[in-house]
């Protein structure tokens, strides 16, 4: 079945003959994730580019630079350069923010649609270490960095360009986008025409039953994967569409598989068993533990990891052996306390997770009711 890169590559009708969809804004999410540092150096801030003018091939080893998927990167960067429908489209503002000592890893890019319409694309977690303590950190912390430089990135658009504004990202930019949206001042929100979220985690249930988020609710698109796990922590609603993708498990997050028909998702009625059954056991360890215990597990095996000194997840285990002493030598040196609290936490996932296995596995086989929870 086709996917994005396909999508862009057969959908030419301009943006007037066609509206804005779903997949559109998955598109300009997926192209926030390429390193567009080397284009714009040495340009003013609010300097446009168009999107045409990403397709520099003496550039492309530092665009792709550390970026998922970097085949399919690569042919979305060569298919939105020669699309009519993106082509044109002007790029101003991009930011990208690494910040080890504050845990913090931001990127932003606004992009100017027709109709006087702007669309302020957050950039999901990249490949770096710290881009995923940051997620984690999101499971007792409100606001982590991020959210905090999204707030500030969305009001300074809003300040500077008069029109419609759109908001939206993949993954943690999916978050990034609802919480921006949340916390500006009512006069942005008048403006806000559309929050998407491409398989965003959800927020702490308080933040869902909070005025501000009760203010956008109308607005966001969220969608997620058959399989979603990344969208589904810490959610606690139900207002999402469910897109068909060809990935396994946790590869559904990748945008890349998800499936697109010439104007729309492929969507699906519900979610499989395997992901409500893997959601179920974590969403239910996150809302038993504390902020405290749920922050001393996450920082315990951050400390492992850094021990290897890998900066990204590519390095993380090119030297699997040496990787693996300091793995084993950070275990050993974390306080015993610690070593037990950790230890605990993970036997209480295996008893969450066996307990949440047996309703799945007693309705196996009644396919009105349930899927194998190793469906896809």
């Amino acid at each position: 079945m086709a996917n994005i890169v396909d999508y862009v590559k057969k959908q030419f009708n301009d943006l007037d003959n066609l509206p804005f969809n779903p997949v559109d804004s998955l598109v300009l999410s997926q192209f926030a994730y390429i390193r567009f540092d080397a284009v714009f150096k040495n340009k003013k801030e609010d300097q446009k580019l168009y999107v045409k003018d990403m397709l520099r091939a003496d550039l492309f080893d530092k665009l792709l630079k550390d970026v998922w998927a970097p085949k399919e990167n690569n042919e979305l960067l060569y298919a939105i350069a020669a699309n009519p429908r993106f082509r044109e489209l002007e790029m101003v503002h991009y930011v990208n923010k690494l910040d080890h000592l504050a845990e913090k890893q931001f990127s932003a890019v606004t992009y100017f649609l027709p109709d006087n319409i702007i669309y302020v694309a957050f950039r999901g977690t990249d490949s770096s270490i710290i881009g995923w303590k940051e997620d984690f950190n999101m499971s007792f912390a409100m606001p982590v960095p991020s959210q905090d430089e999204a707030l500030a990135y969305l009001n300074m658009i809003a300040e500077k360009y008069e029109g419609k504004i759109m908001v939206g990202g993949h993954s943690k930019g999916g978050n990034l986008a609802v919480y921006a949206s949340m916390f500006t001042s009512d006069q942005v929100k008048n403006r806000l025409i559309a929050i998407y979220s491409h398989d965003g985690p959800g927020f702490q249930k308080e933040v869902f039953e909070g005025k501000e988020y009760q203010s956008i609710a109308p607005l966001i698109k969220k969608t997620i994967p058959q399989s979603s796990m990344i969208g589904m922590l810490l959610e606690y609603q139900d207002n999402h569409a469910i897109v068909k993708s060809k990935g396994f498990w946790f590869m559904q997050h990748d945008p890349f598989l998800w499936e697109v028909n010439e104007t729309d998702f492929i969507y699906q009625t519900r979610l499989t068993n395997g992901a409500v059954y893997t959601n179920k056991t974590i969403n239910q360890w996150l809302m038993s533990a504390t902020i405290e215990e749920r922050e001393l597990f996450i920082d315990t095996l951050y400390q492992v990891i850094k021990s290897t000194n890998a900066q990204t997840l590519g390095e993380l285990g090119e030297n699997i052996i040496q990787d693996g002493k300091n793995i084993l030598a950070a275990i050993k040196d974390v306080d015993d306390k610690t070593k037990k609290f950790v230890v605990q936490t993970l036997m209480d996932l295996a008893a969450l997770s066996f307990k949440n296995l047996l309703p799945n596995r007693k309705n196996k086989g009644d396919e009105d009711e349930t899927e194998d929870i190793d469906d896809n």
